[in-house]
């Protein structure tokens, strides 16, 4: 294998990867909250944390995909 096709092959699993994330953040945010104040209260603190985290692969998940497009 060379450097060039092993390089797409981790960065398409990269990808992947990045996309479970995200698809699992969205399943999590669909869930809703708790009925319970105090249990709402952390998912609400969990909430600020997870938009980072999606926010942050957004961002290398778009840096993935320019490079893989500019590969062909």
């Amino acid at each position: 294998m060379n450097s060039e096709t092993d390089k797409k092959s981790k960065l398409l699993a990269k990808r992947d990867e990045l996309r479970d994330r995200l698809v699992a953040i969205e399943n999590d945010y669909r869930q809703g909250l708790d009925a319970d104040s105090e249990e709402r209260a952390v998912q609400l603190e969990n909430a600020e944390v997870l938009d980072g985290i999606a926010r942050a692969a957004r961002e290398e998940l778009e840096r993935i995909e320019k490079e893989l497009a500019a590969m062909g």
